[in-house]
């Protein structure tokens, strides 16, 4: 039975940085149950623990502002939930907040999910990458191929924005990407076409934008 409806902001951090999304929820099924803190099944021959992730995390990508929904069968304060959960969390997960939603049956958390922003380290400096990220923010369409289908990234951009470096370190990037019906934008393919190899860069999700206006 559903009592109650707590949203929960973590971090994915590098210890858990190539665990999957699927193991993420298993993660957090068994974390709760550690944690003495019961959540609601579903019904059906096959109960599964009711919880919605807002975006799924592409494997290798870190994360300071994830967002979970969890449905619980007893009321908690959010102290009690945060107490709880921060002494049975595994490496790699940490909580930063935990609300009562007061919607028990509202929307699923990903359809209110406008748009992911994140910072990308890059390895080094890359000549011309500014007029390569204006060329990009000005063109009206940049054709990618995903799993062997052909899309149009540039409409899943918000913005991109250089960040100059510091102390002699290399420069990173601001990438915004929007959440929409018709797909999601991805940093890594947003690095592809400004002819940067992904996986020589750390990418980390910085926010969550829901379409309320709330950012976590």
């Amino acid at each position: 039975m559903k009592k109650q409806r707590v949203r929960i902001t973590f971090s994915k951090t590098e210890a858990m940085r190539f665990t999957g999304h699927l193991d993420l929820i298993l993660t957090w099924e068994r974390t709760f149950r550690r944690a003495a803190l019961p959540l609601s099944y579903s019904e059906g021959f096959n109960p599964r623990p009711i919880m919605n992730l807002a975006v799924p995390l592409p494997l290798g990508f870190i994360s300071s502002a994830e967002i979970g929904d969890f449905w619980l069968s007893d009321e908690f304060t959010p102290d009690q939930i945060r107490n709880s959960l921060d002494k049975s969390l595994p490496p790699g997960l940490i909580v930063h907040d935990v609300q009562v939603i007061p919607q028990l049956h509202g929307g699923k958390l990903p359809s209110l999910v406008e748009r992911s922003d994140y910072m990308i380290t890059l390895p080094d400096n890359y000549p011309g990458l500014q007029e390569k990220i204006d060329l990009l923010l000005q063109s009206s369409q940049c054709i990618r191929t995903r799993k062997r289908k052909e899309y149009d990234l540039r409409p899943l951009i918000h913005d991109i924005m250089l960040v100059p470096p510091e102390d002699g370190s290399p420069p990173s990037l601001k990438v915004s990407l929007l959440i929409l019906p018709s797909g999601t934008g991805r940093p890594d393919e947003v690095l592809s076409a400004l002819e940067i190899l992904p996986h020589e860069t750390i990418i980390c999700r910085t926010a969550i934008i829901l379409k309320t206006g709330e950012e976590k």
